[in-house]
Formats: C-alpha cells, sequence, structure tokens
C-alpha cells in the first residue's frame, strides 16, 4: 500500500515554527517513500478558527515550497483528492455517523454530567491528591435514567469508553512504549452536547477515513496516542504508524511557544529570511543527514531524509544558525532573483524615509545590478538591504551631528578634515572618479595630517550616509557619485560649523 502521510493544522492562529517543521516532514516523508501528502484543516474550533488564520497556513506552506497532492489549493483548484472534503466542518455527517456507531455498539455512551458536576469532582480530586480523572457517573446509566436526565432538560455529551489495560505502540523515532490507560483520565468526552466534535475523535475519524499510514506529529502528542489507538480499535480501522518528532526549544531548552518566542512564520519572511534558508534550518532541527553538511536545497532534502535520522531529544532553535544558512543561500541566488526579491524591502526602507519627510528617488533593476557586487556578501537578510544602499536613493541625507565627530577627535577637527576631505575629492574627480584614486588620494591626506585614516573615513562616512556602518566607502562615493558627494560633504560641515556637534 501506498505511504499517506497528513499535515493537519488549526487555523486558530498563523502557521509557526513547530507546523511548519512538521508540514516538511511528512512531505519529505511522502517524497522520499513515494507516498502521498495530504494536508487538511481541523477547523471545529468555531470559537478561534479564522479566515485569516487558514489563508496564513496555506500561503505559508505555499510559500516554503510545500506542494500537498490532496487538501485544498491542489494544482489551482479549490480542492482536490478523493477523500475530501478537506475542512472538518464540512465533515460533520461523517463524525455523527462515526460516533452513532460507536454508541450502537456501547463503546460510547450519552454523559449528562453539567458543569458544577464536573468541576465539584474537580476539586474533590484535587483535595484527595488525586490526578484528574472522570468519576464514571454516567457510564452505567439505565435507560430510565437516562429518560429522566433528558426530561431535566439535559442535553448529553458522548462519552468514550476507555477501559482498563495498557497500550503498546511501536514509535519510529520513539521505539516501544506502553502507557497505562489509568492515566488517561477516564473516559473521553468525544462530542460536546451542542453536538460539535472533538479533537480526538475528529482526527481519528478523519486519519481512519482518509487511509492514513503513518502519522508525524510533535512529541507534545504522544500523551494522545493510546486515545486514538484504542479509538481506531473500536471504530474497526487501520491503526497508522506514528512518528512523535522532537520539541523545538528555546535556548534555555523551555518549550518554544509564541508567548516566549517569534514563531510565526510569516514574521520570519517580513524579517527578511529567504524560504530556503527557513526549509534547510527546519530540516536540520530535528534530523541529521549523518554527515558534516549542512546546506539542502529541497529537492535535495526529499532525496536524503530518512525518519530513522530524526532525533528523539529536544531541538534547540538557534537564531544564529538560521541567519548563517540565510546569508549562505541569498549568496547562492542568481543576480535576477535576489533583486527581485530585495526590492520590495528597499522600497519599503525608502517609504519609511519619505514618510519621515525625505524626498527620494525610485530606485531600479539596473541601480540594483550596478550594486550587488559590493552588497551581496554584506546582506544577512533580504531586509538589510535598506540600511546599506537606501541614502543612495535620498536626496536630503539627514545626519546626526554626533555621529559625525569621531571619537577621537573634536568638533574642530572634524570640520578642518570634512574641509580637506571635499577638496582632495573635488581635485581626484578632475581626473576620473575611481574607487582606487580616491582611497589613495585619502590615505595621502590622513597621513600628511597625522590622522588615523579610520577616522578620516568614518567622518566621510557619515557625513555622505548618515551612517556608520556601509558597504566600502570608496565604492560608496563611486555609486553616490562626485557632484552628491561634494553636496553631502558642504551640509555636513555646515552642521558641523553651526555648534550643533
Amino acid at each position: 500500500m501506498t505511504n499517506r502521510c497528513r499535515i493537519a493544522p488549526s487555523p486558530t492562529g498563523p502557521l509557526h515554527i513547530g507546523t511548519a517543521r512538521t508540514a516538511l516532514y511528512n512531505y519529505l516523508f511522502a517524497r522520499r517513500t513515494g507516498g502521498t501528502f495530504i494536508l487538511r484543516l481541523e477547523d471545529t474550533d468555531a470559537a478561534r478558527s479564522s479566515l485569516e488564520h487558514e489563508r496564513d497556513i496555506l500561503e505559508g506552506l505555499h510559500w516554503l515550497g510545500l506542494t500537498w497532492d490532496e487538501g485544498p489549493e491542489v494544482a489551482g483548484l479549490p480542492a482536490r483528492g478523493p477523500f475530501g472534503p478537506y475542512r472538518q466542518m464540512q465533515r460533520l455527517p461523517l463524525y455523527r455517523e462515526a460516533a452513532d456507531r460507536l454508541l450502537s455498539q456501547d463503546r460510547a455512551y450519552p454523559c449528562y454530567c453539567t458543569p458544577d458536576e464536573l468541576a465539584a469532582d474537580r476539586h474533590a480530586q484535587e483535595q484527595a491528591h488525586q490526578p484528574p480523572h472522570y468519576v464514571g457517573r454516567c457510564a452505567t446509566l439505565s435507560m430510565d435514567q437516562r429518560r429522566q436526565r433528558e426530561a431535566e432538560g439535559r442535553k448529553p455529551a458522548v462519552r468514550f469508553r476507555v477501559g482498563e489495560g495498557i497500550v503498546a505502540f511501536d514509535d519510529l523515532i520513539r521505539g516501544h512504549v506502553e502507557i497505562d490507560t489509568t492515566a488517561l483520565g477516564g473516559d473521553l468526552v468525544i462530542v460536546r452536547s451542542d453536538g460539535t466534535p472533538l479533537y480526538h475523535f475528529t482526527v481519528v475519524v478523519d486519519d481512519a477515513e482518509m487511509r492514513i499510514t503513518h502519522v508525524i506529529r510533535g512529541e507534545d502528542h504522544l500523551s494522545n496516542t493510546p486515545k486514538h489507538i484504542l479509538l481506531f480499535r473500536a471504530l474497526g480501522a487501520d491503526i497508522p504508524t506514528f512518528a512523535h518528532l522532537p520539541l523545538i526549544l528555546n535556548a534555555d531548552r523551555t518549550k518554544m511557544s509564541k508567548r516566549k518566542s517569534q514563531t510565526a512564520i510569516e514574521d520570519y519572511r517580513n524579517e527578511g529570511f529567504v524560504k530556503e534558508a527557513i526549509v534547510n534550518y527546519l530540516a536540520l532541527l530535528g534530523w541529521s543527514p549523518g554527515t558534516e553538511e549542512e546546506i539542502f536545497g529541497l529537492d535535495e532534502l526529499a532525496q536524503r531524509f530518512d525518519l530513522e535520522r530524526v532525533h528523539s531529544a529536544g531541538a534547540v532553535f538557534d537564531r544564529g544558525r538560521l541567519e548563517w544558512l540565510n546569508g549562505q543561500w541569498m549568496r547562492r541566488l542568481p543576480d535576477e532573483e535576489l533583486i527581485e526579491r530585495s526590492m520590495p524591502f528597499l522600497f519599503r526602507s525608502l517609504d519609511e524615509r519619505a514618510a519621515a519627510g525625505g524626498a527620494i528617488r525610485t530606485p531600479t533593476e539596473a541601480d540594483l545590478h550596478a550594486l550587488l557586487p559590493m552588497i551581496r556578501e554584506r546582506l544577512p537578510l533580504l531586509s538589510s538591504i535598506g540600511d546599506l544602499i537606501d541614502f543612495l536613493f535620498v536626496d536630503d541625507v539627514r545626519v546626526d551631528a554626533a555621529l559625525l565627530v569621531p571619537k577621537r577627535w573634536d568638533a574642530r577637527t572634524t570640520t578642518d578634515a570634512v574641509a580637506d576631505a571635499r577638496r582632495v575629492i573635488a581635485e581626484a574627480g578632475a581626473v576620473s572618479f575611481e574607487a582606487d584614486e580616491l582611497e589613495v588620494a585619502l590615505r595621502q591626506l590622513a597621513e600628511e595630517r597625522g590622522w588615523k585614516a579610520g577616522d578620516l573615513f568614518m567622518a566621510i562616512r557619515v557625513a555622505v550616509t548618515g551612517r556608520t556602518a556601509t558597504p566600502p566607502l570608496f565604492d560608496t562615493l563611486v555609486a553616490l557619485g562626485q557632484e552628491r558627494t561634494l553636496e553631502r560633504l558642504d551640509r555636513a560641515a555646515e552642521t558641523l560649523r553651526s555648534g550643533v556637534a
């Protein structure tokens, strides 16, 4: 039988790191084994689910390049696959039929317990230092007792009979696992009193109906697996093979969560991380290729991935390593693609400049082609392009007077240096305005005046860019052009003379 695996996100929040990694591992497993990768939306939590979050999840997975074979939005179609629909709220009749089947077989029963009764039970268990569990109040009601409760206006939930014993299974990552059903909290509610099915029930019904052979999911679901196995058995369905992925941890080895960490994929995308780096890093966040290699594209990962090389220990999220991978992938992008991906971030930076009152010139792709040699190796993120070169497209660079004066200089020395640098740059430009000639002339100026070249260069850099960190100074001057360079040096000199510094 062909392997079938799935990712089943709940649209109660944006696509996050954990869901993206789980989706990636399912995708890679399916592609590696020639299987089928399915996407199913678990949207029965009506109060928290939203179309906005659904859109974020689908777009995020598409952006990462994780195409699914069955589910919503396949090959340009709203949905495709033989086991649809692929949204749980459109599958309610299936859950009703399955619940009725369990009720008719006495594998489940109506539960009339009120919230107050259940709360009182929990309080008593806390006082007795017992783990929370259902006391079985409705498990053996007679038909007359059930009718009496219904006559009182009570609407029953449906509880599944868990039973007693050991549930054992072989996990592809954890090995042999045994869990005593006494640790499961008693009989399990599978349908609320309003008729809404709960997660543990819907996930099993869907996996059975969709003939899922492998359930690859996070370690946090490990304790749920015995409940699911018992439900599979009760429904007479084949039990899939389970593989529980390691938790993703913060640097302090606490569980990564949206409350403590940046987890949304969209946030990383907006920061300027490229999808190749995120996919590459997520693959290594719990899996090892068995070699020292670190750079893997999606197609190569699909050829190399093996669940046997997934670790059982928690995987620490290292942002520094992600940033390093991002730099590696950005350097590998063809010029045209790097420009295409960078342009929106440059425009965003220039829009911020314009909003602050600056006059800007719209950059072109030709501009970026000319600038790529001086910035490619210095781009840690796509969004870094603004800090590196947006000053080239701003007519009025506003200079912080305090930054103009190097630490070892005073305002008087800086004023003299800016004036001398202007003269040297003007004279150099009369012959040729090239980086090498400018560097030679300005180094000679520093030597003649007894200045450290770094101090002179910093004063010039701040004067013409407004920043202390830029691409190489002399390439920057050439990119800016002689006329604009001299104009900015004049404005910087005026700032110094005004006594602001």
